[in-house]
């Protein structure tokens, strides 16, 4: 049984005002608090930080839909599109429009969870206790990190190792905004500075969040997503070093099958951090799209299929991951995405294991542990032979064996600079373009490349 219940956390700017003939009344909806009231004390504001996980969690962001931007635009032939969709079909097309309400719905979340964040940090003097203080803050800080590191990736042009990083990505916005009037226009920052702020927030996290936090996030999780963004913009020791801290301490381990990984109603051994979902609350968007209609997917049952090119990755024929599908009418569904009410994996073990296993390899280390037995553990769990050796495309082609359908697929290639198809990994049509309604309503937002002016 899951012990989170989401809260629904919505904070009414304005009272709703009645004038009548002989007197005048002014009457706040029952279900809404005004903001002062909002952020007056310590349970309000810890609401408030609840809901944000709840609101993060959503289908159109960590829910489904940006893991499927991610596949979806980084595929070339492995997968297919079978649903009715014209959204996701753009995606896979690489022929996305501005006014696509995918895209619009991913930038459109993640600054309600930035500007919910941002109400939190703005009012930490509600608390007495420093203890839930801290947490308090390194939770809205891991989140905040979270929709900026994703809002870099997809709408901003590849982080580029040798510097500069000039190019656009997403606007900054550390205020708190809790009134119409107090809405600005403000420019794109660029990619340095938003992964900047990324990096600041997790290691601010990390320093202020316990041990360990229930389902919520904790100093491990803000590690392993550091991991994820260190690897990113190629900063291989700083994510072997934080790989290899949550290995070492976070007492997260491998589940014992593959199997065991996924599909599952708590949180396994081997999640650091994973999206809760109920039958009360909240959508498995991953089993939407990628499941067959037997096991809760939609019409084009799925609507996500696995092409055979997909398969040429596997190297044995014994390994569970090779077999980790099941046919349908309208084609191979992968079972990672089989149950419905079933949490979201997202910061798996499995991920940190890969990071020190390349970081190691690039830099010829062997901290915490060597590559190529690193490796062989993974494959090993998966009942894969053992190899004798390994150059870096194994460790790459590990990867894509054990993270597939996970939303790595697009961000791996251009870190990698590696071709989707006939597009390099810089090209135009592989960053999303900035919502035509967010730039209707604040005219200093610059389209990206490609994308019209």
């Amino acid at each position: 049984m899951k012990t989170l219940k989401y809260i629904k956390f919505i904070v009414i700017v304005l009272a709703i005002s009645f004038i009548g003939c002989e007197d005048n009344l002014e009457l706040a909806p029952e279900q809404s608090l005004l903001p002062e009231v909002a952020t007056s004390n310590p349970a309000n504001l810890q609401n408030i930080l609840t809901g944000i996980y709840d609101e993060a969690g959503q289908t159109v962001s960590y829910g489904g839909q940006i893991n499927l931007a991610s596949e979806l635009l980084g595929n070339d032939t492995d997968l297919s599109w079978n649903g009715t969709f014209e959204q996701p079909a753009q995606l896979i097309e690489k022929q996305l429009v501005p006014d696509n309400t995918f895209v619009r719905d991913y930038w459109l979340n993640a600054y309600e969870v930035n500007n919910q964040a941002n109400i939190v940090l703005a009012n930490l003097d509600v608390f007495e206790d420093e203890s839930e203080r801290n947490r308090v803050e390194g939770e809205a800080k891991f989140l905040r990190a979270l929709v900026y590191f994703d809002l870099a990736r997809l709408f901003g042009q590849s982080y580029n190792v040798g510097g500069g990083n000039s190019q656009l990505a997403a606007p900054i916005v550390l205020e708190a905004i809790l009134n119409p009037s107090d809405i600005t226009s403000p420019s794109r920052s660029s990619v340095e500075d938003v992964y900047s702020q990324v990096i600041s927030d997790l290691l601010s996290a990390y320093s202020l969040l316990p041990d360990s936090n229930g389902v919520f996030a904790d100093k491990y999780a803000a590690q392993a997503l550091l991991a994820r963004v260190y690897l990113q913009q190629g900063n291989f020791a700083g994510a072997r070093d934080a790989a290899n801290d949550v290995l070492q301490n976070s007492g997260h381990s491998l589940t014992a099958t593959y199997d065991a990984a996924f599909n599952n109603d708590g949180n396994s051994s081997e999640d650091i951090f994973a999206w809760q979902i109920t039958s009360q609350d909240g959508v498995n968007q991953m089993n939407t799209f990628w499941a067959g209609q037997a096991f809760g997917g939609r019409s084009g049952n799925p609507d996500v299929s696995v092409n055979s090119s997909f398969f040429d990755i596997f190297d044995d024929a014994n390994d569970d991951r090779s077999q980790f599908f099941y046919t349908t009418s309208g084609g191979t569904a992968t079972t990672k995405w089989q149950s419905q009410f079933a949490n979201i994996p997202f910061l798996r073990i499995a991920e940190m294991h890969l990071i020190r296993a390349e970081a190691n390899f690039r830099l010829t280390t062997a901290i915490g542990l060597d590559p190529l037995a690193e490796i062989n553990a993974l494959r090993s769990r998966s009942n894969a032979v053992a190899l004798g050796s390994i150059t870096l495309q194994d460790v790459i082609d590990e990867r894509i064996r054990e993270l597939s359908f996970e939303g790595f697929g697009l961000h791996d290639i251009k870190r990698l600079e590696g071709t989707v198809g006939p597009l390099n990994y810089d090209d135009d049509f592989l960053v999303l373009p900035v919502p035509q309604r967010e730039r209707d309503a604040n005219p200093n937002l610059m389209q990206n490349q490609g994308y019209g002016s």
